[in-house]
């Protein structure tokens, strides 16, 4: 006897993209549990758009969260952001220290139980951190890719540079592009892109881009685009 196949999945997930976090690991719990409040047992799949890292208290608990919620959740998104990939850099080349720490990385670095000295040769302070970071949060990282795509929208964790096709984008246009794109990408692309990025008062709800990083290590509001059967609502903390 033939075993019945199991029904197809015709409804596509609820979609629910969120910014950036960058240490606030208080904040994602809270914005994690809402959305799934809110799904009701719904399909749904979370698409983080990078900036988990960096600025904010918990960089570590942050990461703990992604991991927690991609084994409960396996088919959630974790995209990479530009501090992600400084943080990569300063594990190749510690030479380039002064540039992360002023972005925020002396947090991240705290997080993990490493404090920075005035007097730290970079080399050392870069042992003492590849020591404390966890295997499973070096897996991570270099795991994470730039882009998701599904029918109709693009999710990245800056823009696009608007001189190039999607397919010839290079990696830093996906991490740091801000002017080029917010001035210059109107009309430029035909899927609507989800980014961060670049902090806002409130989600920029537009016909080709949607920003949701609403700044959240200083606003204390982390926001998400709810993205179902084509129409955009917003969840924030």
């Amino acid at each position: 006897m033939m075993n019945e196949a199991a029904p197809e999945e015709t409804e596509p997930p609820i979609l629910i993209a969120v910014g950036d976090v960058h240490g606030r690991a208080d904040l994602l719990d809270a914005l994690i549990d809402k959305a799934e409040r809110k799904a009701k047992g719904r399909r749904c799949r979370f698409v983080l758009l990078g900036d988990y890292v960096d600025r904010g208290p918990d960089s570590r608990g942050v990461l703990d969260r992604l991991l927690a919620l991609r084994a409960r959740r396996p088919d959630t998104i974790l995209l990479k952001g530009n501090h992600e990939q400084g943080l990569l850099d300063f594990l190749a080349e510690p030479d380039q220290v002064d540039a992360w720490l002023s972005w925020g990385g002396r947090e991240t670095l705290r997080s993990y139980g490493v404090a920075v000295g005035e007097q730290d040769e970079p080399r050392a302070l870069r042992d003492r951190f590849a020591e404390a970071l966890p295997d499973e949060h070096f897996a991570l990282l270099m795991s994470l890719p730039l882009t998701y795509e599904v029918p109709g929208y693009l999710f990245v964790h800056a823009g696009l540079h608007p001189d190039r096709p999607i397919e010839a984008q290079r990696e830093r246009d996906l991490l740091w592009v801000r002017r080029a794109w917010l001035e210059g990408g109107k009309d430029r692309f035909e899927p609507v892109v989800v980014h961060g990025h670049t902090p806002v008062d409130r989600p920029e709800n537009l016909s080709w881009r949607v920003n949701v990083d609403t700044g959240a290590v200083w606003s204390s509001r982390l926001s998400a685009l709810w993205l179902e059967r084509g129409r955009r609502r917003f969840l924030n903390t």
